[in-house]
C-alpha cells in the first residue's frame, strides 16, 4: 500500500476483508494497491491491477452509474457505505462496500475501499426467509385440516381407536405450537430495534405471572421482584419471560407446577431475570445444544424452538442465557440482561 507505515502495511494486507487503495484520475479511481484478500476474493492478479481503472475490473456496464455515484461522494470527501453488486473473475458477488477518502498531498484526493464479502450469507438468509414462511403456511394449513378432521373421527370411535385419535390430535398439536414458536421467532429476527433500548422489567413481568395465573389456576406461580429495575431490551423481552413460563408449566407433570420469576441484580452494570420451578430438568443434551456447548447434529437439535426464542432474544438485548438447578428442586434459566438508566 502506498506511503503506508510498516504496521498499517502489514494490518492491511492481512486483514480478511478485501481492500483495495486508489487515486482519482479525471475523476475515475485508479488502483495503486491491494491486499492478498482482494486478489483471493475478486480473482484478479495483483500485477495487472495496480495502475488500472478500478470500476473497469470490479463494476458491471449496468451499475456503471451507481458507482460513479459513489466515487463522487468519495472524491467530495464523503464516507461511503452500503451494500453493492460487484463483478469478480467467478461472477458477481454482494459487498458491504466502505470507502474512506483522504488527502495525498503529492496527488490530491485518494481513498481506500473494503469490500467485506456478503454473498453467501445474504444468500442464506433469503433462503431461509422464503422456506419459513411457506413451511409456516403449509404446515399451519395441514395442521387445522388435521386437527378438525381428527376430531370428527374420534367422536365415532371408542377404545384403542380413539386413544390412536388422540395421539393424532396431540401430534397435531404439537405442530402448531412449532409454527407459531417459528412465527415469534420469525418477528424477533426481521424487528429493528432502537439504538439504546430500555425497558421497565417489573411490569412486564407481572404482565406474564397474571396471564399464567388465570389460565392455569391449578400452578402456584409466586414473583420476588423489586419496585422497578430498566433493563437494555424492548417490550419483546416478554416472548421470552412468557416461553419459559409456558415450559415451567406445560413440561411439569404434578398436579399443582410450582414457578418463581424472580429478579437479582448480579452486579451493578447487569440483572437476572430467573425463571425456576420444581419440574423435571430440562436433559443435559438440549441444554448443551442451546448454549453452545455442544453441537447441533440430525439427531441433537433441541426437542421444540422455545429454548432457541429465549435465547435469540436475550442475545439480541446483548445479553446471556444460562441454564442451573433451583431451590424448588427443578430448572433455574437466568436471562442476564444490561442494566439501564430507564
Amino acid at each position: 500500500m502506498h506511503e503506508a507505515g510498516n504496521g498499517w502495511r502489514y494490518l492491511i494486507e492481512h486483514i480478511q476483508d478485501a481492500v483495495v487503495e486508489f487515486e482519482f484520475v479525471d475523476g475515475e479511481p485508479v488502483i495503486r494497491g491491494v491486499n492478498g484478500a482482494f486478489v483471493d476474493v475478486f480473482g484478479y492478479d495483483r500485477e495487472e491491477l495496480v495502475g488500472a481503472s478500478l470500476n473497469g475490473y470490479i463494476v458491471p456496464d449496468w451499475l456503471a452509474e451507481e458507482a460513479a455515484a459513489l466515487d463522487g461522494r468519495t472524491a467530495a470527501g464523503e464516507i461511503n457505505y452500503r451494500r453493492v453488486k460487484r463483478q469478480t473473475a467467478d461472477g458477481l458477488r454482494e459487498f458491504l462496500y466502505r470507502a474512506v477518502p483522504y488527502e495525498n498531498p503529492d496527488a490530491g484526493r485518494d481513498g481506500f475501499a473494503v469490500y467485506t464479502d456478503l454473498t453467501d450469507i445474504t444468500r442464506t438468509e433469503r433462503q431461509l426467509r422464503v422456506l419459513n414462511r411457506v413451511l409456516r403456511h403449509n404446515l399451519r394449513n395441514a395442521v387445522t385440516v388435521i386437527a378438525g378432521n381428527t376430531e370428527h373421527l374420534r367422536d365415532r370411535l371408542d377404545g384403542t381407536e380413539r386413544e390412536i385419535t388422540d395421539t393424532i390430535a396431540g401430534a397435531a398439536g404439537d405442530l402448531r405450537t412449532l409454527t407459531s414458536e417459528a412465527a415469534r421467532i420469525q418477528r424477533l429476527l426481521e424487528a429493528e430495534d432502537p439504538d439504546d433500548p430500555s425497558i421497565d422489567a417489573v411490569p412486564l413481568i407481572r404482565g406474564v405471572v397474571a396471564e399464567y395465573r388465570e389460565t392455569n389456576p391449578a400452578a402456584s406461580i409466586e414473583t420476588d421482584l423489586p419496585e422497578s429495575i430498566a433493563v437494555s431490551a424492548t417490550k419483546r423481552l416478554r416472548t421470552a419471560i412468557d416461553a419459559l413460563v409456558e415450559n415451567a408449566i406445560e413440561h411439569n407433570p404434578a398436579d399443582e407446577p410450582r414457578v418463581c420469576v424472580r429478579i437479582d441484580p448480579a452486579e451493578n452494570a447487569w440483572v437476572d431475570v430467573l425463571v425456576e420451578d420444581d419440574g423435571p430438568l430440562i436433559p443435559a443434551a438440549e441444554r448443551d445444544v442451546v448454549t453452545g456447548d455442544a453441537e447441533i447434529t440430525p439427531t441433537r437439535h433441541g426437542s421444540g424452538l422455545g429454548l432457541w426464542l429465549v435465547k435469540w432474544t436475550t442475545e439480541r438485548f446483548g445479553g446471556d442465557l444460562a441454564f442451573g438447578e433451583s431451590d424448588l428442586g427443578g430448572n433455574s434459566v437466568r436471562l442476564r440482561l444490561q442494566r439501564t438508566d430507564g
